[in-house]
């Protein structure tokens, strides 16, 4: 079993000799370029470099439905030429919000909110997907809008009774109701349920949210999920919700829709989820018809360290790539457009996720194009934009 020290021995050069040619010269194998497309099922993605699920807290009416704001948000990204608009966790229940301000798609009014977003994303050339997720016991928690940062929001304030794998809480958050046998079936519904709606509103892709803690990855941790019933205990049994969820979103959206999940492939704490469990449940992801895992890490367990560094995620992302053999995105502190392209011309991911730095410059891609040499024509430029071009 590798432990993270060893995953993080892959930052460093590698000294692995290269294939050679009939003349005995090194022949550097590459991969994708960061402006080729991508497809995925009969989705065909026009670049690599993508927008990760980033919450807004936006959602100042409390009811799920995105707004203006997350139209300006989006769009201005289609336009700046992000291949993939990945949008926020968006909760298949009221409590499963990760913040009373977030999005959802658990009633049909936030599939009509949903709809003019997706629709002035796509125009842009940029495809677009949504993450689905239920915080479990990280839900409840404040936000910039309402305070309360990184603590519980009171039930007097417009907080509610979180549900979990176990009753046992996140670092300082008020402590969650574990869920019982039903109840976890019944999640699993809403998951569909939730998919059916991303599909009604017009969304290309699906991604579930497997990471950083929330309720699938709560299930997926063994320091987390000690239950007793059948899904709990060994990994076959932590896995069985997840994989649930899997299915029944799987077979409520199309065989030519591409669904994906976000991991954490490690939760940086002794005896956790690791490496080699992200490795083995990829490869379930992959027989149960899952196209790409979003891999991150962190955020299961509290009080843990975390070498946070540039690329200091992209190892898990190249070792779930080669050993479960399923395309991957890499994420984290990945700013700069060489650094991005290494990743994946060394074939370390498929696609790279630009975080905050998207939060700064919504038209990253177009200045990465300047800096890789992409010619005008050929660089993800709307029409209307190609006489500011670089």
């Amino acid at each position: 079993m590798a432990s993270n020290e060893e995953v993080l021995e892959e930052l460093q050069p590698s000294k692995k000799k290269g294939k050679r040619n009939r003349e005995g010269k090194k022949v550097r194998e590459r991969g994708a370029h960061l402006f080729d497309p991508i497809t995925l099922r009969g989705l065909t993605i026009r670049n690599r470099i993508w927008l990760p699920p980033m919450d807004m807290y936006s959602v100042y009416e409390r009811d799920g439905k995105p707004t203006p704001f997350h139209y300006q948000h989006y769009v201005s990204r289609g336009l700046g030429g992000f291949g993939l608009i990945m949008v926020e966790a968006t909760a298949v229940s009221p409590e499963g919000r990760i913040s009373p301000c977030d999005v959802g798609l658990w009633n049909d009014d936030q599939v009509e909110a949903w709809r003019w977003i997706v629709e002035g994303v796509r125009q842009t050339g940029a495809s677009i997907g949504v993450q689905l997720g239920h915080a479990g016991r990280k839900g409840s928690t404040g936000c910039f809008s309402i305070g309360h940062i990184a603590q519980s929001v009171p039930l007097e304030e417009g907080g509610w009774q979180t549900v979990g794998a176990t009753d046992v809480p996140y670092g300082r958050y008020a402590a969650p109701r574990a869920l019982t046998t039903e109840e976890v079936r019944g999640i699993v519904s809403q998951f569909r349920d939730a998919a059916m709606r991303a599909v009604s509103a017009g969304f290309q892709a699906i991604e579930l949210h497997g990471a950083h803690g929330y309720l699938l990855s709560q299930f997926m941790d063994p320091l987390i999920n000690t239950r007793e019933d059948e899904y709990g205990g060994s990994f076959d049994n932590r896995m069985r919700f997840p994989l649930e969820v899997i299915d029944a979103v799987r077979e409520a959206i199309s065989d030519t829709m591409p669904l994906m999940i976000r991991i954490s492939a490690t939760d940086w704490a002794a005896g956790g989820w690791d490496l080699d469990q992200s490795i083995d449940a990829a490869k379930l992801f992959k027989e149960h018809g899952v196209d790409l895992v979003d891999v991150s890490t962190g955020g299961i367990v509290s009080g843990v360290t975390v070498p946070v560094q540039p690329n200091y995620q992209v190892p898990f992302s190249a070792q779930i790539r080669q050993k479960a053999e399923v395309p991957v995105t890499a994420v984290g502190f990945i700013t700069r457009p060489k650094q991005a392209q290494k990743i994946t011309r060394n074939r370390q991911a498929d696609a790279v996720q630009i975080g905050r730095a998207a939060l700064r410059d919504p038209y990253w891609p177009l200045r990465a194009a300047h800096k890789l040499g992409i010619p005008v024509e050929k660089a993800p430029y709307a029409d209307q934009y190609v006489r500011g071009a670089y």
